[in-house]
This record gives C-alpha cells, sequence and structure tokens, in this order.
C-alpha cells in the first residue's frame, strides 16, 4: 500500500484568511487599491522594527525596487553570496550591475564578513546580505564594512521573517529588506513581497517605481520610468491575517526544529543545521548536509526518501556555476554545502508523526536505530 506523500512545504491557511478574502469579495475591493494593501505594509513593517513597508507582487520584484531606490546602475558591483536562491544576483543584472560572489560561513551557511570584504572594488555599491534558511547573516561586521566604505546594505529576509540578530529584527538591520511571501514561505499571500525600510526617501521612490513610476497626485503623468509591481488587495487580505499569525507560526517551526533535532540526534554523517548564539533561528526548512562516507550521495538520499513518501529539495545549486554567471573562480564552501545539502520536509501543516516517520526513514537508510 502506497504511503501518503509528505510535502516538503504546504501553506497554513485558516478560517481568519477565509474571512479576509470573503470581505475583500463582497467589498468589490480585489484590485491594488485595496485596504488591505496599506493595512499589510502596516502591521508587517512594524513586525519587522522598519518604519514603511513597500507591497509588491513578488520578493524578487521588492528586491529590484531596493536597489533601484540605493542608486545602484551600470557598472556597478553589487556583493551576494554564492549560495542563495538566483534571484538576488539577477536582481543585479536587471539594473546593468554586476553581481560579485563571495563565500559563506560554513556552519551558518550565510554571507561570510570576511570573504565579502575581500571582494569589494571600489566599483561596489551595495551587498546583499541573505538571510539563508531562516538563519540570520553575522549582520555586525557587515555594517562596520558598509559604514566604512559608504555601500547600501540590504537584506534579503526571504526566508527569515521574525528571526533576530542580537536581539534586533530581522528587517531592521540594513538600509532595506526584502521578503517574499511565496507559497512555501513562513508567511504567505500565495505569491507576493514587500519591501520594508525607515528611509523616508527610499519608501517614497520605491512606491513611484513600483506603480510605473505615476505621480500619486496627477492620474497617468509618469515623471519615471516605473514597473508593474503591485500586490493586489485579496493578497493582502491574506498576508494581514498571516501577520497576525506570525507567532503561531515561528512557534510551530521551531517545534518542528527541535523534534528534528531530537530524532536525528547521533545520525553519522548527516550534518544537523546550527545555530549560532548571537541568532534567533526561525528554521523556513529544516536543512541537513548529507555526507559521503555515509554511502549515499544527495540525490541518491533525496530518491530513497522520495520511494518511501517524503518530498525533499536539493540546496539550490551554487550561482556562480549557474549558465548566465558561469565562472573559474571556486567558492569551496559554497560548493561543498551545496553538493550535500537536503531541505526535509518542513511546513507549518506538518504533523509530528510525520516528522517522527521522516526520522525514522532517515535513520533506516543510514543504519542508525531509534534512540531508546
Amino acid at each position: 500500500m502506497k504511503r501518503p506523500l509528505i510535502p516538503v512545504a504546504a501553506p497554513s491557511l485558516t478560517a481568519r484568511e477565509h474571512r479576509y478574502v470573503n470581505q475583500c469579495l463582497r467589498s468589490g475591493w480585489i484590485s491594488p487599491r485595496g485596504p488591505f494593501v496599506a493595512r499589510f505594509e502596516q502591521r508587517f513593517s512594524r513586525a519587522c522594527g522598519a518604519r514603511y513597508g513597500v507591497a509588491t507582487c513578488n520578493g524578487t520584484a521588492a528586491l529590484h525596487l531596493a536597489l533601484a531606490v540605493a542608486g545602484v546602475g551600470p557598472g556597478d558591483e553589487v556583493i551576494v553570496p554564492g549560495f542563495t536562491f538566483i534571484a538576488t544576483a539577477n536582481t543585479a543584472v536587471y539594473l546593468d550591475a554586476k553581481p560579485i560572489f563571495a563565500d559563506i560561513d560554513p556552519v551558518t551557511w550565510t554571507l561570510d564578513p570576511t570573504q565579502a570584504a575581500r571582494r569589494l572594488t571600489r566599483r561596489t555599491k551595495a551587498i546583499i546580505a541573505v538571510h539563508m534558511y531562516g538563519h540570520p547573516v553575522d549582520m555586525q561586521p557587515l555594517r562596520h564594512l558598509a559604514h566604512r566604505r559608504r555601500l547600501a546594505l540590504i537584506e534579503d529576509a526571504a526566508q527569515a521573517p521574525g528571526a533576530r540578530y542580537r536581539g534586533a529584527r530581522v528587517g531592521s538591520l540594513g538600509d532595506a529588506a526584502v521578503f517574499s511571501f511565496d507559497v512555501t514561505k513562513i508567511l504567505t499571500t500565495g505569491e507576493g513581497g514587500m519591501l520594508v525600510t525607515s528611509n523616508r526617501r527610499w519608501a517614497k521612490q520605491a512606491r513611484l517605481l513600483r506603480d510605473h513610476g505615476m505621480d500619486p497626485r496627477r492620474h497617468f503623468y509618469h515623471p519615471v520610468i516605473g514597473y508593474n509591481y503591485r500586490m493586489t488587495n485579496l493578497q493582502a487580505a491574506i498576508g494581514v491575517a498571516q501577520v497576525e499569525r506570525l507567532r503561531q507560526l515561528l512557534t510551530l517551526r521551531r517545534r518542528h526544529a527541535r523534534r528534528y533535532a531530537r530524532g536525528l540526534a547521533g545520525v553519522p554523517h548527516l550534518t544537523l543545521p546550527s545555530s549560532a548564539a548571537w541568532a534567533d533561528h526561525v528554521y523556513w526548512m529544516y536543512a541537513v548536509l548529507v555526507h559521503p562516507q555515509s554511502g549515499f550521495s544527495r540525490d541518491r538520499f533525496m530518491r530513497a526518501l522520495a520511494r518511501e513518501g517524503i518530498e525533499t529539495r536539493p540546496f539550490f545549486p551554487p550561482v556562480h556555476r549557474q549558465p548566465p554567471y558561469r565562472t573559474n573562480r571556486r567558492l569551496p564552501v559554497v560548493e561543498a554545502v551545496c553538493a550535500r545539502g537536503v531541505t526535509l520536509p518542513s511546513g507549518a501543516t506538518l504533523t509530528e508523526g510525520e516528522i517522527d516517520r521522516v526520522c525514522r526513514v532517515i535513520r533506516r537508510l543510514l543504519r542508525t536505530p531509534w534512540p531508546t
């Protein structure tokens, strides 16, 4: 008998989300002009410790706007970790700038500040710090570096709403931060994003660019070329409900991580995610490294789990090895981590029984008895 699939992630939607969406439908406000958009921007930016929020159609659009308002343009360079989703690098190219890839920390899997500093040139305009899988970047040395060199420091916090660094909230640690609300994220609007900042001028400029560059006081008058990056009121209604449930959703992610840590304790040749002493990790995905000594390659390990009805994902491939960015430059930590990394089922709808099932299968595959 085929066992039911345990998905890698699934959204948690409750009566609250349904109620707010139904309010939109009854009112007829389903376009970007509806009241839930501003409500979502206010509540989410406040949750991040930032003064302003600019809702967008997706996280990539938010990052594009962040780099644009930071003044990134032709000929500039942007420091990007080699381990991230490719959109982090692509947004620099949208502005005719060049992403410069830096290696990551072997414990946190986030941008290594020392490696970032080594990649700076006179053309460097910005640094993008990606809070990978919900673990914050070590921001303090990056903030010193950005201040000293007069660089924009942008947080790519797509995977980390609610995380904290030395007690400060992710989203308040740089000049601006961007978030994604796609269906797999900790908070979801189906698809969507947000730029948050405490820089009033940047927020105003981002709003202008988001809506075709149209002057908000003069219909169809466009002082600049902009984009259609708006979020709909329907999406924002879901977002408001999700923000109101943020604490609950984070509690679930952390509870899942603790259960995985207990269930996989002592399994040889399997590295579990770490959390630095200064970090409050929110575990967007529970990510592990499968080492060759286990007898499994990463891909063979994933296929074995798939046969047991367990969906997984590989880590993002190194961006500097992707066809648009292929280079001979070595980033040894990125390359080693990406070759071995697997994300296990991690969504808010995951049950304790499903986590135990995943752990039992992994222990059987790696010949480690269940602890008594």
